[in-house]
Order: structure tokens, then sequence, then C-alpha cells
């Protein structure tokens, strides 16, 4: 039996299946993904999902895995899927019906990129798996509402929802539209395992643990051990520089001191809601650097950035192709100072393994961590789901 991964990307879902002693077959177009995952080893199909015929797969696949790209629904793109969001949910009426419109309604799209939030459904009603895990933005919950609906009356149990990473332990307040069913047990979310605030333990057993902070997850202030040494990044073919640039060794001066603050451009606050002020307004945060100024992590150069300090999670980090200059940096009286994030801190706060083995330039492995799930959230939303198919320990 098989764990089908639509559009796998690098791994984020398989990683998170890794864990519960599971693999996937992964079907992903993009060739830097897939080389990704060949060095993860992870096993993947190159091909379109769109175009992948079904037929081949009936009575092999037990679960079902997709995360459609995001691009056209999320706030950080042109939000074309607003405009293309009521034939989306006619193509999904119609898959339920026995009919297969996409063709036709893909040319009326504002951008075909938006339909493919409906090859779940198709997946879906031609191989039946035992259950079901969707991931998306949050924008895509009413389409997710659309699918859940026909999976009921096909028999399956199906829950969506909103979660936020930062409660299983990630440390990123990303919040993202799940969509989980299953024919053999109830569907329900996972139970969060972090809080913002813990309190304390009570007579119902103890306090969740606390969110998972910057500093937490990039062993920054660590006395016990040395900062690692990392390079600024290199050229376009993705190597490294020989030796850190001068802003980096400031940069990781400033770690072993503990004064961090992260700077993206997710006008978010660490609960996920909304920030009203301008953060270059607010009063200056308690870590700052002692050569002056504060180091901050800047997504983009807009002034509505969000601001975090190291002992926060980070908001939800974004690398898209027009923007991909997420970087640390600093004002001080000598000037301004910036350094680049490394794709390892940018991995690391994705929570995939050390070393994980990205593939393709600079630009295309910041894109593919952005993208993904991040594999400490696909474990825990998975963790439910596999136990009663596959007789994983939960």
């Amino acid at each position: 039996m098989t764990v089908l991964d639509l559009f796998a990307g690098p791994g984020g879902w398989s990683e998170g299946l890794r864990v519960l002693g599971l693999t996937d077959i992964g079907i992903e177009i993009d060739p830097a993904a897939c080389a990704t995952r060949a060095a993860a080893g992870h096993t993947t199909i190159r091909t379109d999902v769109a175009d992948y015929p079904t037929a081949p797969l009936r009575g092999k696949v037990t679960g079902l895995i997709a995360s459609p790209p995001c691009q056209t629904f999320s706030a950080a793109g042109l939000r074309a899927g607003n405009v293309d969001r009521d034939l989306c949910h006619q193509g999904l009426d119609d898959l339920a019906r026995g009919k297969d419109t996409r063709t036709v309604l893909r040319d009326a799209c504002a951008d075909p990129r938006s339909l493919l939030v409906v090859e779940p459904l198709r997946y879906a009603l031609d191989l039946r798996p035992d259950w079901i895990a969707l991931e998306e933005v949050p924008a895509v919950a009413p389409l997710f509402a659309h699918v859940a609906g026909i999976l009921r009356g096909l028999g399956y149990s199906a829950w969506t929802g909103v979660l936020n990473a930062a409660d299983y332990g990630v440390p990123q307040t990303r919040r993202r539209a799940f969509l989980l069913a299953s024919r053999t047990r109830t569907a329900t979310p996972p139970e969060p395992t972090h809080t913002q605030d813990p309190g304390p333990d009570t007579l119902f057993g103890p306090a969740l643990a606390p969110w998972v902070t910057m500093a937490d997850a990039l062993g920054w202030g660590a006395t016990d051990r040395p900062v690692p040494t990392v390079t600024a990044g290199g050229g376009k073919s993705g190597g490294p520089e020989p030796f850190p640039t001068s802003a980096r060794k400031a940069l990781m001066d400033a770690q072993r001191r503990g004064s961090w603050v992260l700077h993206t451009n997710r006008n978010q606050m660490p609960d996920g809601t909304r920030q009203t002020t301008d953060p270059h307004s607010a009063p200056a945060p308690t870590f700052t650097a002692k050569a002056g100024g504060q180091w901050v992590l800047r997504h983009s150069n807009r002034r509505n950035a969000t601001v975090r300090r190291a002992d926060e999670p980070a908001a939800t980090l974004l690398f898209a192709k027009a923007s991909n200059d997420v970087s640390w940096h600093k004002d001080g009286p000598a000037g301004p100072e910036s350094v680049r994030i490394t794709v390892q801190e940018a991995a690391a706060l994705q929570t995939f393994p050390t070393g994980y083995p990205f593939q393709g330039t600079k630009t295309r492995q910041f894109e593919q961590i952005g993208n993904a799930v991040p594999p400490l959230l696909a474990t825990a939303v998975l963790r439910p789901l596999v136990p009663a198919v596959l007789g994983v320990a939960a």
C-alpha cells in the first residue's frame, strides 16, 4: 500500500511521514524540488499532477497527501485565486458529478494555477484512499470546506480548519488551512503540544510547552557549544563564500550574546493576528546588540515588516521569486549592515533536519523551504490519521 503525495515539493510531508516510520511516493514537476527529494531519499515521479493518470494507481493508495501551489491565493501574491474561486468551486462540483471540466475552467481562470486546488479531489474520487490530508494558505479554507462536504457524502469523516504551526513546536507562527479525512476513524485536528502562554500545571495535567523560539531553533546564545561557522552564501550556483563577510562575523558575534530580532515582511503579531502600528515607530525591543543598533531579519525592504525578538517564534517565512532578499539587517552608528539569511537558518526555522540536502540555486532552495509544509507540523497532523490504517503507534 502506498501513500501518495501530490505537489510533493522538497519533502516536508515526506519528512513528517519518515518520523512515523512511513514513506511516500511524491508527484512533483519542479526539477530542483525533485533533485532535493532524490538527495534526501524520497521516491518521486517527476510529472505534472494535473496530467498524471489515476487509473494505474487504483487499489494501491492507502493515504493521499496534497499541498497545491498557493501563489494565486496567498496574501503575498497577486490574489488571482480570489477572482477564480467560483470557477474552482464549479470544478469541484463537476468532478463530484463525474464530469471533468478542468480544461475549460482552466482556460477561463485569471491564473490557470488556481484550478490546481481541485486536483486532490480528482485523485480522491478515483483512488478512494483510506485517509486524506490537504494543506494550503488560509484563503483556500472555503474550498477545503467544499471538498469536505463531498467526501462526507462518500462516507468519510472530515475536518477542516486553520492550524498555527507554533502550536505544534514549529518556531514560526505559520497559519495554514488543513483538510483531514478518514474512512476508518473520526477525523479531528491534532492536539496542540505548545502554546504562547502555557500557564501553570493543573489537576487535569501538565501545562503545554511554550512556543519554540527562534533562539531555541537556531541555537543562539548557547554557551555549551560553538556557534556554527556559516557563510554568507554564494553565487547563483549555490556554492558558499570561502569565508564569512565582516557583517556575517558581526552577526555571529551577536549570536553569542543572544541579541536578536527577527524582521519579516508579514505584518503579523506572534499570535498570528495582524499588526496595526508601524513596527518602526514601536519602542525598541529589549534585545539590542552591544555594538549598537538592532539586528533584524528583513524580508524585502517594506516598511510594514514584522519585527520579532529572538525569544519569539518567527512570522511566516516567505521567499518569493521577486523578493528573495531576506536578510539580517542592523542600522548602527557606522551605517547599515546587511547579511542574507542562510539556507541552513531558514531550513531550521521550517524544522527540516540539519543538513537537509536542498538542491538547485540559492533562490530555488529558499523557494522550496518557504513553500514546504514544516516536517514537525506534518508529523503532528498525520499521527492521528495513520495508526488505524498502517498500524503505526501514536
